[in-house]
């Protein structure tokens, strides 16, 4: 049980630990355009971003895919760039995001790269010959760290709108341009070396 807890404690610092911030990054950007009332919309969203990273955890932990750290590395700025661009195209005159199939789809895809981040922390952990509870448990641990990371941002946009009066519009180009720029930096550093 003491094991299972090490898995699920990973999981979760795997999240909200700073230094992870580019996946932190991805899922602020991921929200962006979502509105408090599309909550719903959310939490199917961070399902398929947690269903797509645990199939890759699967088949890297089974060596079925080799883990590239220098092309994940790379490949994870690209995910919060492409995010970034996808919610200020797709957001309508209506102040909603107009297409909810394309998030689940770059939700789902882009699990799948950000996966491979989490495969050589959840290998480095395993042990044992079965890895289906500590897999099971390694992604609820993502997930709830998740989950408090999204719940977090919700509460941040229910201040800006409810207190400071401020435009969805207007959060969801300041998240997005933030999140793109700061993919922008993190793919330089990656190309550099981390120099």
């Amino acid at each position: 049980m003491d094991n299972l807890n090490s898995f699920f404690i990973n999981g979760w610092n795997h999240i909200v630990d700073i230094n992870a911030y580019d996946h932190l990054l991805f899922v602020m950007t991921l929200c962006a355009a979502f509105r408090l009332t599309q909550w719903k919309q959310i939490l199917v969203i961070i399902t398929a971003f947690t269903i797509g990273h645990s199939g890759t955890l699967i088949l890297s932990a089974l060596d079925i895919i080799p883990a590239n750290s220098k092309l994940i590395d790379m490949l994870i700025p690209f995910t919060i760039m492409i995010t970034a661009l996808t919610n200020i195209i797709n957001y309508n005159k209506q102040g909603k995001f107009s297409d909810t199939k394309v998030k689940y789809v770059i939700a789902l895809v882009f699990g799948l790269i950000h996966g491979l981040a989490f495969a050589s922390n959840f290998k480095f952990m395993l042990f044992s010959d079965s890895i289906i509870m500590p897999l099971l448990v390694f992604n609820i641990g993502i997930e709830i760290g998740q989950l408090f990371i999204v719940l977090l941002f919700m509460v941040s946009l229910w201040v800006y709108t409810r207190f400071i009066k401020g435009e969805h519009l207007k959060w969801n180009l300041f998240i997005s341009g933030a999140g793109f720029g700061i993919a922008v930096t993190i793919l330089l550093n990656a190309v550099n070396g981390g120099q």
